[in-house]
């Protein structure tokens, strides 16, 4: 363990390899035909079209079944007519061409031929785009304001503070607009909306127009080709569902307003955007780079994974640990020295991304991790070539492959928050652990720890193991992972959020929604939080700004997890009580599945935090608990810490060493932060009834000395 690493010559046992799944179908776009003035939409097919082979981020345009919405109703503004244009509610003049309503027959859009559906976010949800560089005509306070106008950003469980989930104008604001500077000329080509994200009230914009500029003074719309006019965009028919738009034809200028014109009847106008866009011109090619900077699908995942291990086959090995409820292999690439070999004193690491399939920058995290440390180790970097050779690092970069593929299809930009977070079955993954929390806190309660009920490796209790207990194949598979393999660190990657949670993420307090709940073990639980955070490049920025409803900034990007909101069944607390592993969960990028071009950036925020992480394994004591008879290692020993009510920080322990038939041994033991753990090994006396056991049960007789010891404790009892 982390301070107190004991590790027991064990070997695991070979995992079968396995490949073959089918690839996914990617998101297609169709078109509406109005009655009206001409509006552009592009709705969600309600299933995957026929797909290419390669991901299109949610941006391609393809043919597709199209699931008919009933329209809400709207309300229409009502605008005086003008004869020339008039100043609206702001210091700059807003120069509009208003399409008039038309009766004509419905028909097609006449699309552009040539358009550019593969212009990468501006970057409204991941921050690329700061808040100064959104602006409004009106708000209705300071938590609608057009900062928090961005795709995906979630409200607080209040409406009316600082952060709301949504830029919503005043009710009297006759012609609201949200406009966003990207501070040079650039080349638009659509828009992405939502509505408000509120648990309280419904808002959503069902139309806009779209206008540019490159002053801020002087503007024109986004016309239809074939008639001239103004283009009306249709928008959405709920909160949470992301809706493209692609222009008839791309702009190029600076500034770009949406121009609501119709929304919910009864409700404000109210929008999260995100917006499309290309350099003008071809960017300077960039430094070639070996690493593969893409969104991997489970096909594609699969080939790069073979890829690594068939360029380091000395250092990597590809097994799986089980299968999805869809069937789908859960692959894991272990690198060592000598992969599929557990040595003695060499601690057991893994890493588990994907528990949620639409957070999807762990997954490429770690499949850029394996390449790296592949790529550095043939290098002979010094660094990496230490780690490999001292830790055995096992890396699941898809732990819920089912929800990844359902995410993959829709795309980077139109998955929403929510869709693909669950497996198949519409598990949560992270709520499907067994709760153990509750079993040790009551046995505490009733002053059973630790001499009835242990205060470690708590065993599952019998309802979870029942055929018929709802227990997703995915978690049983990475039940059975830990109990196979004694791993001593961890961490969960996730996404949405620029924070470090750690144990425990269950609250003590029965129903709280959220309280402080430490481990016995939360100085060291911190600190490894912190050693994250504090590598970490994008929760080190000074000048970054709240993902979403919380300032963990404040406080270090760390965060108690039952402090944040409970979380009963966590793999995190699980893999504490159940295997003596420490976890903690790392909450990489505000943007749960960030576009390709992303990537690299979200690379470097992560490579050195992932990297020191893992270094963290090292420190503390490590040690052996021998027979001192036979010089064997003990299995199932126990070691207890003295102070610490979990059987660790600088300086000296107090250490217990114990093992049923051996008599215990304490011994003082130090633990500091210089580099690599400092050895504190035990050898164990067998006690004079276990020597008799074993004695008796090979037949032979009994020695004079026990003899003479039996009958002296036989007269005491007498």
């Amino acid at each position: 363990m982390w301070g107190l690493l004991l590790a027991l010559a064990t070997f695991a046992p070979a995992v079968g390899q396995g490949l073959g799944a089918p690839g996914a179908s990617l998101l297609g776009l169709a078109r509406r035909a109005s009655t009206e003035a001409p509006i552009f939409t592009s709705v969600l097919p309600s299933r995957p079209a026929q797909s290419p082979a390669r991901k299109n981020n949610g941006t391609s345009q393809q043919h597709v079944q199209i699931r008919i919405i009933k329209k809400k109703k709207v309300i229409l503004k009502k605008r005086k007519k003008l004869t020339r244009p008039r100043p609206l509610v702001t210091s700059r003049t807003l120069v509009t061409s208003r399409p008039p309503v038309t009766t004509s027959p419905a028909r097609t859009l006449d699309f552009p031929k040539k358009q550019e559906p593969g212009c990468p976010p501006l970057g409204l949800e991941s921050l690329r785009v700061s808040d100064n560089q959104l602006e409004a005509s009106s708000s209705q306070s300071f938590g609608l304001g057009p900062h928090r106008g961005r795709l995906n950003i979630q409200s607080g469980l209040e409406d009316g503070d600082l952060y709301d989930g949504a830029w919503c104008a005043e009710q009297q604001d006759a012609e609201p607009w949200l406009q966003v500077d990207a501070k040079h000329p650039i080349r638009f080509s659509g828009i992405i909306t939502q509505g408000r994200n509120s648990i309280w009230r419904y808002d959503w914009v069902t139309s806009y127009k779209v206008q540019f500029s490159n002053d801020s003074q002087t503007w024109w719309g986004s016309r239809n080709r074939s008639s001239g006019m103004d283009a009306v965009f249709s928008a959405n028919s709920d909160s949470e569902t992301p809706v493209l738009n692609l222009l008839p034809e791309p702009q190029v200028a600076r500034y770009i307003r949406l121009l609501p014109q119709t929304w919910l009847q009864g409700g404000a106008s109210c929008l999260r955007a995100e917006i499309l866009a290309c350099p003008v011109s071809d960017p300077a090619p960039a430094f070639s780079n070996p690493l593969d900077f893409r969104h991997h699908n489970y096909k594609a995942m699969r080939k790069l994974m073979k890829q690594v291990n068939e360029q380091c086959p000395n250092i990597t090995r590809i097994y799986s640990i089980g299968k999805s409820y869809q069937g789908l292999k859960l692959y894991v690439m272990e690198m060592s020295d000598h992969p599929g070999e557990h040595e003695l004193g060499e601690p057991e690491v893994r890493y588990v991304a994907g528990m949620h399939g639409n957070e999807a920058l762990g997954r490429e995290l770690l499949l850029l991790l394996m390449q790296f440390l592949c790529r550095e180790f043939l290098r002979g970097d010094p660094r990496v070539t230490r780690l490999l050779t001292e830790t055995r690092i096992h890396l699941l970069p898809s732990m819920n492959p089912d929800g990844y593929e359902t995410a993959f299809r829709r795309g980077s930009e139109l998955v929403g928050w929510a869709e693909g977070r669950w497996n198949q079955q519409t598990i949560d993954l992270n709520h499907n652990f067994a709760d153990l929390n509750s079993l040790l806190w009551e046995a505490e309660d009733d002053g059973l720890v630790p001499n009835t009920v242990p205060n470690h490796h708590l065993p599952l209790p019998a309802y979870y193991t029942l055929p018929n207990a709802t227990v997703a194949p995915e978690t049983r598979a990475v039940i059975d992972w830990m109990e196979r393999i004694p791993f001593v660190l961890s961490a969960n990657l996730h996404g949405g959020e620029l924070v470090v949670s750690y144990p425990f993420d269950m609250t003590r307090t029965p129903w709280a929604a959220r309280e402080l709940t430490p481990t016995p073990d939360d100085v060291v639980f911190r600190w490894l939080s912190t050693v994250y955070a504090g590598s970490n490049w994008a929760m080190q920025d000074p000048d970054r700004r709240p993902c979403h409803n919380q300032d963990f900034s404040l406080h270090g990007n760390i965060i108690n997890g039952a402090d944040w909101h409970t979380v009963p069944g966590s793999m995190n607390d699980f893999s504490y009580l159940h295997t003596n592993c420490f976890e903690i969960t790392v909450e990489l990028s505000c943007d749960k599945f960030p576009h390709e071009n992303e990537l690299p950036q979200e690379w470097e925020n992560n490579r050195e935090a992932l990297l020191t992480y893992l270094e963290q394994v090292r420190l503390g004591i490590a040690g052996v608990v021998r027979d001192k008879d036979t010089e064997l290692g003990i299995a199932d020993a126990v070691i207890a810490v003295d102070g610490i009510n979990h059987d660790i920080t600088t300086g000296d322990y107090m250490v217990t060493a114990s093992a049923e038939g051996y008599h215990s041994v304490t011994r003082s033991c130090r633990v500091t932060f210089e580099e690599g753990p400092v050895p504190c090994n035990f050898h164990l006396t067998k006690t004079p009834k276990q020597r008799l056991r074993e004695l008796l049960a090979a037949g032979a007789k009994v020695p004079p000395d026990l003899r003479r010891r039996l009958e002296r404790l036989r007269g005491r009892k007498d």
